[in-house]
């Protein structure tokens, strides 16, 4: 579906592609934890009401992030990636998530119309985008390995450990610092697929 070159392709965010819709949210402690056997439930709770109330407009949904990973530790927050038709159709989708008690936290038109939702109770980061897009290919690509690869798992749990040592309320820095162990289990995947 999607080209090798495009999968590959590693999002490099730019102060351009970011517009908090409502000004930068409330800053959240960043904290690891133990993996929670009740997160796919949660998931599942959650998916059902959004496809109940989106309709037609859904096209995809998918748990996605660490919290979809057996046994793998992360931050209590379960991610959603969620696909329609065209992000930027906002009346689409919008108003039927706010009734879920969501709330449009960014909108990043450039990087495939992505869209992100904050949900409270529970925590959630649900990520709209636009259909056939390799951002949310790549997503299930890194969590179906996580999934099979112990070694892997064991390596990405270890490494957010360590991001969160000093950086408790700075998420970027959080992220920033298990970059290369992300970027290196990414290219481990493109190896085993023959993209490079």
């Amino acid at each position: 579906m999607f080209s090798p070159t495009e999968l590959m392709k590693h999002y490099v965010i730019d102060p351009q592609d970011s517009y908090f819709v409502n000004g930068v949210p409330p800053i959240e402690n960043v904290a690891v934890v133990a993996y929670d056997p009740l997160w796919p439930n949660i998931y599942s709770t959650l998916a059902s009401k959004i496809m109940i109330e989106l309709g037609s407009n859904l096209l995809e949904i998918d748990h996605v992030g660490s919290t979809a990973v057996p046994g793998l530790a992360a931050k209590s927050i379960i991610d959603i990636d969620l696909t329609v038709a065209d992000a930027a159709d906002e009346k689409t989708y919008v108003s039927a998530l706010e009734n879920l008690g969501y709330r449009l936290i960014v909108r990043e038109p450039r990087f495939h119309g992505h869209r992100l939702f904050h949900h409270d109770n529970p925590r959630v980061n649900l990520h709209v985008f636009t259909q056939d897009t390799p951002e949310t290919a790549r997503h299930l690509l890194f969590r179906d390995w996580l999934r099979q690869s112990e070694k892997d798992c064991k390596l990405y749990a270890n490494a957010k450990f360590e991001a969160v040592k000093d950086c408790s309320f700075d998420i970027q820095k959080y992220h920033e610092n298990k970059s290369k162990v992300v970027h290196d289990i990414y290219q481990r995947i493109f190896n085993h697929l023959g993209f490079i």
